[in-house]
């Protein structure tokens, strides 16, 4: 497939326009970990493109998940070609962004064969995972709605969707970066839970957005503030997540990527405990939060802890 071998620049560009807030954090991080997780991210962005295309039936969206799966099981760029035509033609995507990434996937399967073996291992295990638990939940939609049932029904739905991907940064991180084994064992033990803080608070953000779709994942039985009582506990985590980072004195890169959602996870459970769900942070106080962030790795301060600074 090296024929079809594109630039980083190429896939920072579907990144910018895939995700606002992940165009900010991935660039800081450091090489080879800025490709890696720039590759897994869009990974994750075409699960989720099949995950949340409610325009199509429950049992067709479990059909492309399970091709997705394949597809990373066993990379074919003729498949991959195949399944980018017949995926684009049949308007899974409504954002363009997505569509245009969902015509791309060949070149993205591409960059994901081209990484080291280490970080193919640490990416495809999550990512196969991921859309499995995608699928099984998805597989669950009556009458047109999914409904989570329970406090672990969450959990288990932001683990994931969400926590998944907090392991997967880990080992990335970890890979190949001997002075982070100490901290190996504090990072594992609270990664699901920095993933699952940071689903939380997107969920409680977007509620009114996601009923709207068919989607209820705020359990009717469960008082709201219990999910963030939840999701605070787990930012403490991701938190305490960052301090193991620090004492081990990360990249600078890995810091400013795991600070940044941190503190606009925060800021945005301020903004939604005192206007109610659809709150969100401006743009410009997100560029404020990102100064902020950068203002105190220049001056060689915690960033684990700034949210308590205000």
């Amino acid at each position: 497939m090296d024929g079809l071998r594109r630039p980083q620049a190429d896939l920072l560009d579907l990144l910018e326009k895939t995700s606002r807030t992940f165009a900010l954090s991935i660039p800081p991080l450091p090489e080879p970990t800025r490709r890696e997780v720039t590759v897994a991210y869009l990974l994750f962005r075409i699960a989720d493109t099949f995950e949340d295309a409610a325009h199509h039936p429950p049992e067709a969206r479990v059909g492309a998940l399970r091709d997705f799966i394949g597809l990373l099981h066993s990379p074919s760029p003729v498949e991959a070609a195949r399944l980018s035509g017949e995926w684009t033609s049949a308007g899974w995507a409504t954002h363009p962004g997505y569509e245009e990434l969902l015509g791309e996937i060949p070149f993205v399967l591409d960059a994901f064969l081209s990484l080291s073996p280490g970080a193919i291992e640490a990416i495809r295990g999550p990512v196969v995972r991921s859309a499995d638990g995608m699928a099984s939940f998805v597989a669950r939609t009556r009458e047109g709605r999914l409904a989570l049932s329970s406090l672990d029904d969450l959990k288990a739905y932001c683990y994931v969707v969400a926590g998944l991907v907090g392991e997967m940064l880990t080992e990335l991180f970890l890979l190949d970066r001997a002075e982070l084994a100490a901290v190996a064992p504090d990072l594992r033990k609270r990664a699901s839970a920095f993933g699952e803080a940071l689903q939380l608070v997107n969920i409680l953000k977007d509620a009114a957005g996601d009923a709207a779709e068919g989607r209820s994942y705020l359990p009717a039985d469960v008082p709201v503030e219990a999910v963030f009582s939840l999701a605070r506990r787990d930012l403490g985590a991701a938190g305490e997540y960052i301090e193991a980072l620090e004492r081990a004195q990360a990249p600078r890169g890995i810091l400013e990527f795991t600070a940044l959602p941190v503190e606009l996870a925060w800021a945005t459970l301020d903004q939604l405990e005192q206007k109610g769900s659809g709150a969100k942070v401006s743009r410009p106080e997100v560029f404020s939060l990102v100064r902020r962030v950068r203002k105190a790795l220049d001056a060689g301060d915690s960033v684990a802890t700034l949210h308590r600074q205000l």
